[in-house]
């Protein structure tokens, strides 16, 4: 029983994070959509305040200088459309010019000129960005945020029976947002099965990210809606049909009977699973061998199948975890199935963390490891 509320815990802090998102996200829908809506009275604002700003910059208030006229042009920046920023860099420069003019002798600041200038530069680079993009203000910022979560949230693993838990744990390479590695999950109507795909896209970090983005949303729509054993043929087929110059991909699929424990799972030029056996208390290495998405045509995986009893575990991990420029892949399996192993003498919630700051903290790639256990009690 204490092993059962210890693997709750987990599954009820994300809970009550899921509704703490919940109660404030129409309060971050308000902001994004419907302030940022408000453009057309954005501009005159920020003209009235960059006027303001010169009227009392002239009348020598101690509080306000002329430069002071950046402040505005920041907030255009981030509100504006490009010509709506043309009106107010040229506000501004008016504001900074009758300022000079009316200096005794008559004379430019070279100090405000010069930060006036190059701040008006790098809000109008910044502007023609997002003109490149097609989008206006902090549209393309909230567009991409609002992407980001829906696709983080297909990676969710749904909530599972009594006497099951799953633990993850994504780090990506230079502590971005954005990784190469990312996991979809679906269960099935029923709820008796539970299909995993750790995925890990050619590339890391940003570089990575766009493509593991466009990646995420095809493969959540696929899985679940395909046979099983069909996911990883149809994510190749997919792969293929984008033609892109670093197009591969590995990719491992779970799928899982959590009435009896059975499980399949599928590799594309995967890192072998690792299976705890808890009779004998020693984690086992599965191999299902098959070639890596994107490359080849016309591909047939074969699972490896295997039954999760009680107390039984499963890794799936990506390369990040285990290899090493000039390090035999051996080594870096043995450090990981070491580091697995101390869960036994701790606890599993929590686990995937542990795990992964104690083989690869420091590593330059990005890291993802999925735990999953099923209690010695069901």
């Amino acid at each position: 029983m204490m092993a059962t509320a210890a693997m709750d815990r987990p599954a009820a802090r994300s809970r009550d994070a899921a509704r703490r998102r919940s109660r404030w996200s129409p309060v971050r829908f308000w902001v994004r959509h419907r302030l940022l809506a408000a453009e057309a009275l954005v501009l005159p604002a920020l003209l009235a305040l960059t006027a303001a700003l010169g009227v009392l910059a002239h009348l020598h208030n101690p509080w306000v200088q002329t430069s002071m006229v950046t402040l505005p042009l920041l907030l255009g920046g981030f509100t504006l459309t490009f010509t709506a920023q043309l009106m107010l860099l040229l506000a501004a420069a008016v504001v900074v010019l009758a300022d000079s003019a009316t200096m005794n002798p008559a004379r430019p600041d070279p100090g405000t000129v010069l930060l006036v200038g190059l701040t008006a530069l790098v809000v109008l680079v910044m502007s023609r960005e997002r003109v490149r993009l097609g989008v206006r203000g902090t549209r393309g910022e909230s567009m991409l945020f609002d992407l980001r979560e829906r696709l983080q949230a297909q990676g969710r693993v749904p909530r599972l029976p009594k006497g099951w838990d799953v633990d993850v744990a994504l780090k990506s390479a230079g502590g971005h947002a954005f990784a190469g590695d990312f996991l979809v999950a679906a269960r099935s109507e029923q709820g008796g099965v539970l299909q995993l795909g750790l995925v890990d896209v050619s590339g890391k970090g940003l570089e990575a990210g766009t493509r593991a983005l466009a990646l995420s949303g095809a493969f959540g729509g696929l899985l679940g809606s395909v046979p099983a054993g069909e996911f990883l043929a149809a994510a190749n087929r997919y792969l293929l049909r984008q033609g892109w110059e670093e197009g591969f991909a590995t990719a491992v699929h779970l799928v899982l009977d959590l009435e009896s424990g059975a499980f399949e799972c599928y590799s594309a030029g995967h890192p072998p699973v690792a299976r705890l056996n808890a009779g004998t208390g020693g984690w086992e290495l599965a191999e299902a061998p098959g070639p890596v998405l994107g490359v080849l045509p016309d591909v047939v995986y074969e699972p490896s199948r295997g039954r999760l009893d009680p107390g039984d575990a499963l890794l799936l991990y990506t390369d990040g975890l285990v290899e090493r420029p000039g390090r035999d892949l051996s080594v870096g399996l043995d450090r990981l199935l070491g580091a697995a192993q101390t869960l036994r003498h701790k606890s599993f919630p929590g686990g995937a963390m542990r795990i992964v700051d104690t083989v690869a903290r420091s590593v330059n790639d990005d890291r993802a490891l999925v735990l999953l256990c099923r209690d010695a009690q069901a």
